[in-house]
């Protein structure tokens, strides 16, 4: 059983074809593709394989826009990090899904799923324009990055965007993570984040920290109209405040 894996992170597809090798040895790994373009090339010199695990949101697009170029058959094992509500749409169309990260009871399942699809005399139809409709796939899913590569101990260490309590600006930037984790960056500055991060969950408070709404315990006004945001633990001991000036905006964010 041949399969080609469509993923942009180097150590997540490393991952996955561990697990693969794990729980499916008979499977084989013909290719990895890091992108929509190295993934459009591949599919036009080669047949399509007997099973595809394909991330969504690619570095340079939608992975979903290879099968307007392609009329790919075989079945489909999403690994994303879009939570259930969406992945709803998936079922829907005959498709499985693993919500990263992966875990190897549940990549054996669909693995399994696709053996039966890969044994009947048609594969389930795929209506892609459905499954974009369903997933709500727009310009807002495309612009907002869903995970960032961080630094700990000279290793690159992939992080899901929802996971960030808040990226600070110290000597370099840091992240710190819902569960106490702390990580750098190779980015320098705020200001390049910002416009990467969705504003219906993540908040500029100052110049020093942008915050996840998720993270947020309590807000105690003081004098001047300022607020100090503290944070649920383990980030609580961190002063976050916002100035007088965008108080206003910070409750209207609040509230949404």
């Amino acid at each position: 059983m041949k399969s080609v894996i469509v993923e942009d992170e180097e150590m997540i597809a490393n991952q996955l074809v561990g697990k693969i090798k794990k729980v499916a040895p008979d499977i084989e790994i013909v290719t990895i593709l890091s992108s929509l373009k190295k993934a459009r090339k591949w599919f036009s010199e080669n047949s399509e394989p007997d099973l595809l695990f394909m991330d969504i949101q690619l570095s340079d697009g939608v992975s979903l826009d290879i099968f307007n170029d392609f009329p790919l058959k075989c079945p489909v094992v999403f690994t994303t990090a879009y939570d259930e509500y969406a992945l709803r749409a998936f079922k829907a169309n005959g498709i499985d899904y693993i919500l990263k990260p992966v875990k190897d009871e549940e990549l054996k399942t669909a693995i399994n799923k696709c053996r039966q699809y890969n044994h009947k005399t048609k594969a389930p139809d795929l209506d892609i324009q459905k499954l974009i409709d369903s997933l709500s796939i727009n310009e807002k899913s495309e612009k907002y990055k869903e995970k960032w590569v961080a630094n700990f101990r000279n290793q690159w260490i992939p992080v899901n965007t929802r996971e960030i309590a808040c990226f600070a600006k110290e000597a370099m930037i840091h992240i710190y993570m819902m569960n106490g984790d702390k990580f750098t960056m190779d980015i320098t500055s705020l200001d390049e984040l910002e416009d990467q991060l969705d504003p219906q969950l993540f908040f500029r408070a100052n110049r020093q920290y942008i915050i996840n709404i998720d993270a947020i315990a309590s807000v105690k006004p003081i004098e001047n109209s300022k607020l100090i945001i503290h944070l649920k633990e383990p980030n609580h001991k961190l002063d976050v405040d916002t100035s007088r000036q965008k108080s206003p905006e910070f409750k209207k964010w609040l509230e949404q």
